[in-house]
């Protein structure tokens, strides 16, 4: 019997998630909005460059062709790699493009039924003869009317860093509504071409809202643009550790945090007795190696000049995935007069331009330019037709969403997420999960009970939750990747060790060509 496998979004996730689902005889079929695959690596500002060294940013299976000599390669030669990965592997033909997906619903059994389940699904298995997704679609170009694909197993690779901006929260009667200028999200001036976005900021005051890759790039383009003459003004709420490059006082950053032995020094879901005596007696070096980066950041950049000194350790920020690297000549800006740095916790508009706080006098400005991130937990959340599924994917305000292995709800059957929880290299995450997933639909292994499964998730919060801080929500396993990796290997039946050599195994850093194989 054919097993029909619907997968949702045609970035990196999507992609690699195709390729394993292939690999294991199902049919797949993706479907992606627009008319080529890539996702958030489609619409970019000039700028942008990969964030992560590509060593770790690359298929196991399929390296960086050596004629990207970067470490740090951009937009065009991203995509040029995604596209060589996908027809290399024959992946084009499974995908559906400019199909939008009106939403997703569960055929076959009824939620009392459903909620009487000790294992996933009823019975444990990623497939179920009595139930089917609905997965309803229509044209992007047409607009025609709906048409429904059902499905034995749905993948949603949908990602968090687009769709559904991040709008803050304003004052009654000062929001955006109350400013004469123009106000647009990140993913509006990234949608746009070079040459447009370019003439778009030219001759305009800006302001710039947020502190994370996507405000910094823009921050600098607008200054690029205008200059000393019209000042671009960027406004953020908290400090943060960004890298100028990856090599702190010379030592690689992932000799630091991307091995066994930086894994020992913190507490991890599930751990025995031994590592938890490690990670307290260890907790120095810890402290050492934050404060050793810290350092090296604030020799490097003139943080404390402008008041940009963050009041939160490294390990946070890496353990938060939120570790970026400064555009360069980023502070000779600032130093210039051309980019001006604001703290402010909140934001008013009036007719003029922006209040922040403590300033009586608004900055006056023509444009704003929100980069405030995205609400890629609605986007999961509205994807179902079901508000019982809403709901469960949703969990509360204070929680992440739930997924056993960061890639499974406990209770919602025959569908996986794949790419949502983030990690130091994404792509590298997604395809480890990939193949695990794939094991799990060809049987290899089965998934514990659905309380078992929740036991599990809960003691992951409570990681997230002690290293993460406030930013716990984003579903991150920086700083605990090869302990994550460790629990798909065994699941899968792999050998967990992939190093040859009790010191290569303990000090030599974790990456995508150490799981080309199983």
């Amino acid at each position: 019997m054919e097993r029909q496998v619907a997968i949702i979004g045609a970035g990196i996730s999507g992609l690699l998630a195709c390729k394993y689902t292939l690999s294991k005889g199902y049919h797949p079929i993706v479907f992606e909005s627009q008319s080529h695959i890539g996702g958030v690596w489609t619409k970019t500002v000039e700028t942008t460059k990969l964030q992560t060294p590509k060593a770790l940013y690359q298929f196991s299976d399929f390296p960086w062709p050596s004629s990207v000599i970067e470490q740090f390669p951009n937009q065009d030669q991203v995509l040029e790699y995604l596209e060589s990965y996908a027809r290399h592997f024959d992946l084009l033909q499974h995908i559906k493009f400019n199909t939008n997906i009106v939403g997703i619903s569960y055929e076959g059994l009824t939620e009392e039924e459903m909620q009487s389940w000790e294992l996933w699904g009823g019975t444990g298995e990623p497939f179920s003869h009595k139930g089917k997704w609905n997965v309803r679609i229509e044209s992007t170009e047409t607009h025609s009317s709906e048409e429904v694909y059902k499905a034995d197993f749905v993948i949603l690779c949908l990602g968090r860093f687009s769709d559904i901006p991040n709008i803050p929260n304003f004052p009654p009667d000062k929001g955006p509504e109350a400013f004469r200028g123009k106000v647009i999200h990140s993913k509006d001036y990234a949608a746009m071409k070079y040459e447009t976005a370019n003439s778009y900021i030219k001759g305009k005051r800006v302001v710039v809202v947020g502190l994370q890759k996507s405000a910094l790039d823009i921050t600098m383009e607008c200054c690029v643009a205008n200059g000393l003459q019209l000042p671009c003004t960027l406004l953020y709420r908290t400090a943060r550790w960004i890298l100028p490059n990856y090599l702190p006082w010379g030592v690689p950053l992932a000799y630091l945090y991307l091995n066994r032995f930086s894994e020992l020094l913190v507490h991890k879901p599930g751990e025995g007795f031994l590592h938890s005596l490690l990670a307290i007696f260890l907790a120095p070096v810890q402290w050492t190696f934050s404060k050793f980066v810290e350092s090296y950041i604030k020799w490097k950049l003139p943080l404390a000049k402008f008041g940009m000194v963050p009041n939160h350790s490294f390990l946070q920020e890496i353990s938060s995935c939120l570790i970026s690297l400064l555009p360069e000549k980023f502070y000779d800006r600032v130093e210039e007069g051309s980019i001006i740095l604001k703290k402010t916790q909140s934001i008013a508009f009036c007719e003029d331009g922006i209040f922040v706080d403590g300033e009586s006098i608004p900055i006056k400005t023509d444009l704003v330019i929100l980069a405030t991130g995205f609400r890629g937990d609605r986007k999961l959340k509205h994807i179902f037709g079901s508000t019982t599924f809403q709901d469960l994917i949703a969990g509360s305000p204070q929680e992440r969403v739930s997924l056993y292995r960061e890639c499974i709800h406990p209770r919602i059957p025959q569908l996986a997420v794949i790419g949502f929880s983030e990690s130091v290299a994404n792509l590298y995450t997604s395809e480890i999960r990939c193949r695990w997933l794939s094991e799990l639909l060809d049987g290899t292994f089965k998934l514990p009970s659905i309380r078992e499964m929740e036991k599990d998730v809960r003691k992951w919060d409570r990681y997230m939750k002690q290293y993460s801080g406030d930013q716990y929500r984003r579903s991150c396993i920086g700083a605990l990747h090869i302990w994550y990796n460790d629990q798909l290997c065994s699941d899968m039946g792999w050998n967990p060790r992939r190093k040859k050599g009790f010191l290569a195994e303990l000090f030599q850093p974790y990456g995508p060509l150490d799981y080309a194989s199983s």
